[in-house]
């Protein structure tokens, strides 16, 4: 079996999923974004493909790492 990536990224003040490429989705919430992409993730790993997904972390105030 393949590869599924889901990707959780911000795009003009909204979230969408990006899922091997193509942006799906048009979430208000990046928690929205990641329980939609969990249930497709998990359909995923059923059909047995390997699984890759990436949210990005809260940022930081500038200058701290």
């Amino acid at each position: 079996m393949g590869l599924a990536s889901y990707a959780i990224v911000e795009h003009h003040g909204t979230w969408v999923i990006l899922h091997d490429g193509e942006a799906e989705g048009d979430f208000e919430t990046k928690e929205a974004a990641f329980e939609s992409a969990m249930s497709a993730a998990s359909l995923a790993v059923r059909q047995g493909h390997e699984v890759h997904v990436s949210v990005p972390g809260r940022e930081t105030a500038l200058g701290s790492h």
